[in-house]
């Protein structure tokens, strides 16, 4: 288990580009379609782009039509956090990184097996550690 990270928002800002400030640090999303991994078949550890902490393996990575990287589950139980989401007039399942609090997407009841989880994560929020694969 990794230990908490605090930073201040202009820590943040000055490590962040404009994108992954707005989606990992203020809950924003990136496009559809529009992000590095959403259809990245490269085998590796995907890691969050504010602490490194893992979060995902390309072994759990599938295809969910959604245009953004979907997963069955996190690396183990303790790599995310979720929080209720209610912005949007919607009814969310928040996905957070453990160790820094960056917001990473929202997780969905609606996967295949055998977890049945869509983990839906913004491609900004994450790196691919293809070391480590």
């Amino acid at each position: 288990m990794g230990s908490k990270i605090e930073k201040t928002e202009k820590e943040w800002r000055a490590q962040l580009t404009d994108q992954e400030f707005d989606v990992c640090r203020h809950k924003g999303t990136e496009p559809a379609f529009s992000g590095a991994y959403f259809d990245c078949k490269e085998p590796g550890v995907y890691g969050c782009k504010c602490c490194g902490r893992e979060l995902f393996r390309s072994d759990d990575k599938f295809d969910s039509g959604t245009g953004w990287p979907s997963f069955l589950q996190p690396t183990n139980n303790d790599a995310v956090v979720v929080s209720e989401d209610t912005s949007h007039g919607m009814r969310r399942t928040e996905v957070l990184c453990a160790d820094c609090g960056a917001h990473l997407g929202h997780v969905f009841p609606d996967g295949p097996a055998p977890t049945g989880m869509r983990y839906c994560i913004n491609s900004v929020s994450i790196d691919l550690d293809k070391a480590d694969s």
